[in-house]
């Protein structure tokens, strides 16, 4: 666990995290250490009055999924994709939305469980490459984990789809979405809500998952727009390894915030990690603290619909997984896959002002399915 010393220091975070190391890790924080009290901005500063711009506009509520392109050719059906699964909720809540959008189309989708570790992932692959798919979806990995059969997958002209990764296109990726330029939006909108909410007198610890690269942007993001809004303000980073998910990541917070009293945001990099927050620090009797999420969960709105919680970034999963239908569709009908690649998936900062009635993992756009169908030519 990390110290909040009063001093300015900050440890360099290494590019790319093996995902060998997933299990492995050990927690530990670094911090940045806040100037004076004095040297906070003013509630009337440009800093906050810049915050509260962002949030606006990240509340808003899109209407319109990010494609407007018909395919414009009958789609074949009896297509076969494998989806792999990364190990946690958010790749399953992927694959099944993945799946319904396939089904749509009438195309069989095979679910191939895993563990998350380079094993389980590269066992995957293989049992992929003996389905002979006529395509590959997955969600989290570094292609350094299943290079080998990723070079087998291209010589073979099957396309692999990823999402959520820390990666590029190219060398058989044939798409990527929220990728590192996409989610470093994601820091931005945490960053707005805290400066926002405390009207620029935010004392913040920023709890982060290193295990997963491609939260790296967001934190960083997250500390510059922190830093450029809230001049002054303290932030301190502490890295927690994946096996506290589930297990002793109350803990965690609740010791945290005990030796730091004068934190008052609680950041958390992943919707995961507060699980559990909440009941913990009730009965620690912990009080006065604002939590937020990014890519928040059916369980962190219930948070928010209860006053357990304050904010969440809503992840576009529904429209990642049927976007990469879409590109699936053009690619079978003999198009490029472009229009996907070159789309911006919605985000949304979700508080308890803008929260759905329906609070499980909505889709951020409310309509989509309507929207994509009609682009397939399917009633």
């Amino acid at each position: 666990m990390s110290s909040r010393p009063r001093r300015a220091a900050r440890r360099a975070l290494t590019a790319i995290v093996p995902v060998t190391a997933l299990l492995a890790l050990a927690g530990c924080g670094s911090g940045t250490t806040p100037a004076a009290d004095s040297a906070k901005a003013a509630p009337d500063s440009p800093g906050l009055t810049a915050a509260r711009k962002a949030v606006a506009k990240y509340s808003a509520h899109p209407d319109r999924i990010p494609v407007t392109q018909p395919v414009g050719k009958e789609i074949p059906a009896g297509k076969t994709v494998d989806f792999i699964l990364c190990g946690v909720q958010s790749c399953q809540d992927l694959a099944n939305f993945f799946t319904a959008g396939a089904n749509e189309l009438g195309w069989h989708v095979r679910q191939i469980a895993t563990q998350g570790t380079p094993e389980s992932v590269q066992s995957a692959y293989e049992q992929a490459l003996r389905d002979k798919p006529d395509a590959v979806v997955s969600s989290g990995f570094p292609r350094a984990v299943y290079a080998k059969q990723l070079e087998r997958f291209k010589a073979a002209g099957i396309p692999v789809l990823q999402s959520n990764a820390d990666d590029v296109v190219g060398d058989g990726v044939s798409l990527l979405k929220n990728g590192p330029k996409d989610v470093a939006v994601q820091g931005e909108m945490l960053a707005s809500w805290v400066v926002a909410d405390s009207n620029a007198q935010a004392d913040t610890v920023y709890f982060d998952l290193p295990a997963y690269t491609i939260l790296k942007p967001v934190k960083d993001t997250f500390a510059a727009k922190y830093k450029q809004w809230c001049a002054g303000c303290g932030l301190d980073t502490v890295d927690v390894p994946i096996t506290a998910i589930g297990k002793d990541m109350p803990d965690r917070v609740v010791s945290y915030l005990r030796s730091h009293p004068k934190v008052n945001h609680v950041v958390f990099s992943l919707g995961l990690l507060n699980v559990g927050v909440p009941a913990a620090l009730k009965t620690a009797g912990i009080t006065g603290k604002h939590l937020a999420v990014n890519v928040g969960d059916g369980q962190n709105y219930q948070y928010i619909q209860s006053g357990l919680s304050d904010a969440a970034m809503a992840l576009n999963s529904h429209e990642t997984s049927w976007l990469q239908v879409d590109a699936l569709a053009r690619h079978f009908t003999g198009q490029s896959m472009d229009v996907d690649q070159q789309a911006v998936l919605p985000n949304m900062l979700i508080t308890k002002d803008n929260l759905p009635k329906t609070i499980g993992d909505f889709p951020i756009v409310e309509d989509y399915q309507a929207q994509f169908k009609a682009l397939w030519g399917v009633s």
